[in-house]
């Protein structure tokens, strides 16, 4: 049996916080600002964990890790990718692959691209393709106000 699931994030650039970097697909990115979050705010990590997860049927991040845990304050967002696996292996899931598309003009994605997708995929224990896209300077992302991601995940159980 197979499944897909869609998981969608966004964060604000967090203007406060002028000495953060941006961590984007488990990577920093010097030089970038960062995102506004509870967490690190690696919005491609929290839309991963979303599709994984509700390809799955098992909720979303809010529900995995939550979002104003103390716990969480700060954490490294790869570690809820981590938790979302388990919890998809407790079940009999496991990735087939994930593609992830970031909107926003920044970072220029493509000189990290295969580095972000390596990282990723590594995480994931499934391929994951990465892709970048502008909106033309429309809306939020386009202001250069934030990030936004949108997250696929193929899944299969192991009964299948």
């Amino acid at each position: 049996m197979i499944r897909v699931g869609t998981g969608f994030d966004v964060h604000a650039y967090a203007d406060a916080r002028p000495d953060a970097v941006l961590r984007l697909a488990g990577l920093d990115w010097p030089g970038e600002p960062a995102l506004s979050g509870h967490s690190d705010g690696d919005a491609v990590c929290h839309a991963v964990v979303d599709a994984l997860l509700s390809a799955a049927g098992l909720g979303d991040i809010g529900e995995l890790v939550g979002v104003d845990e103390p716990t969480t304050a700060g954490a490294a967002s790869t570690g809820f990718v981590t938790a979302a696996l388990e919890r998809l292996a407790s079940v009999g899931w496991s990735p087939v692959n994930v593609s992830v598309q970031v909107v926003g003009n920044r970072p220029r994605f493509a000189a990290r691209r295969d580095e972000a997708q390596r990282t990723m995929s590594e995480l994931v224990g499934a391929p994951v393709a990465l892709a970048a896209t502008t909106t033309d300077h429309l809306g939020f992302t386009g202001r250069g106000e934030g990030l936004a991601v949108i997250a696929t995940a193929l899944i299969e159980h192991s009964a299948a």
